[in-house]
């Protein structure tokens, strides 16, 4: 909602931050996206649970208002008339729900990092908040930002592949392959930890962002899983592999493989789409480019900023072509699109709601909690 005495409309916009301070990266990550174009500007926080951490994390990045709690901090900003417009939730996922319901309340915008909450209970009563209200909810499937993802979107969704068939997806990483959550990795600690990360590890971290990328693109849900998850690591509590067979709704099949253990690895999350008439191959590492393999005829090699590409793809790109972009853009894609409905609901208008919302989050914290159940109970196929 727009501050009372002020336009949200007719000046830059006010963002704060709960979570992501010293130690975090994706706290930098959500600063630098959200002031990429300008549109709105940093100005409060509360960075960390430690106080101390927290006074020093906020006097880095120079916010004008720093608070212990982000109690304190929804309390403050809904009554300052110059508070902010929307909160970045960066936290360990044990804490989305409770910081997003106490914004929400307060009348503030949220964006939130997925997952959307702990486990599919608090995301349904997270989902019933959001949609009795007007204040707006984004999750960061930061992915589905870039401009080679939204040329598939569109290629797919306008039967360009013909009839989909087959989609292979897949989300691997090497950063776990040791027990870095007991040489004292913040960063690894809680995310093997089910208290703070929830029913799982590698699939609720990186096999969401899979999933997510999947259905985006294809505009088609999955219907059913067959999942194997494993812990490879020697008293590790949460999976850190995962091989997943999908069912997709309308008769395709696919299949998701997600990994944190996987040696030499970086970040390679790569997606495969398989039609009647064509397919279409993206890699995260290289994420300018698209391949489009039509059948009997030579691979096409469709490249970002280029004019033959569609609207989306066009509208995404921020640079020539030939210059590199890539995640922090990809990122920002998503803000701008949220910050344009922040500016629509000030002024009475109907969002477009182009991101990701609340109703994707539901969906990825039943997909993990379904996966699970799956591998618990002998890799049996499960509905979504």
């Amino acid at each position: 909602m727009s501050k009372p005495g002020t336009d949200a409309s007719l000046r830059r916009l006010r963002a704060g931050l709960v979570g992501g301070g010293r130690g975090a990266f994706i706290g930098a990550v959500h600063r630098i996206a959200v002031e990429l174009d300008g549109q709105a500007l940093l100005v409060a926080g509360a960075l960390s649970a430690d106080a101390a951490t927290a006074r020093a994390s906020a006097a880095d990045w120079f916010l004008e208002r720093a608070y212990a709690s982000y109690t304190d901090m929804a309390a403050a900003e809904a009554a300052a008339a110059d508070g902010i417009d929307f909160v970045i939730i960066a936290t360990p996922n044990d804490l989305h729900f409770p910081v997003a319901r106490a914004f929400l309340e307060a009348g503030i915008h949220v964006v939130c990092d997925k997952p959307l909450a702990l486990n599919v209970a608090e995301g349904e009563a997270l989902a019933r908040l959001v949609e009795s209200r007007a204040t707006l909810f984004a999750l960061t499937h930061a992915y589905t930002g870039y401009p080679a993802v939204r040329q598939a979107r569109d290629m797919v969704r306008s039967g360009q592949l013909g009839a989909l068939r087959k989609v292979m997806v897949e989300y691997t990483q090497d950063w776990l392959m040791e027990p870095l959550e007991a040489r004292g990795n913040k960063q690894a600690a809680w995310r093997t930890d089910p208290a703070r990360a929830g029913l799982s590890g590698c699939v609720g971290d990186i096999g969401t962002h899979a999933a997510n990328l999947l259905e985006f693109v294809t505009g088609t849900p999955i219907e059913a899983l067959c999942a194997d998850l494993s812990a490879f690591v020697a008293g590790r509590r949460l999976d850190d592999d995962a091989n997943i067979l999908l069912r997709l709704q309308g008769g395709a099949k696919g299949t998701l493989v997600c990994s944190q253990i996987a040696c030499g690895e970086e970040n390679r999350l790569a997606l495969r789409v398989y039609g009647s008439q064509a397919g279409l191959e993206w890699q995260q590492q290289e994420p300018n480019t698209l391949l489009y393999k039509p059948a009997g005829r030579p691979w096409e090699r469709l490249l970002a900023g280029q004019s033959y590409l569609g609207a989306a793809a066009r509208a995404a790109s921020r640079v020539p072509a030939g210059h590199p972009e890539g995640y922090l853009e990809a990122f920002a894609n998503l803000y701008r699109a949220f910050m344009a409905d922040v500016r629509r609901v000030a002024l009475g208008q109907t969002p477009a709601c182009d991101y990701p919302g609340v109703r994707e989050g539901l969906r990825g914290l039943r997909f993990v909690a379904q996966a699970v159940a799956s591998s618990q109970r002998g890799s049996v196929w499960l509905n979504l």
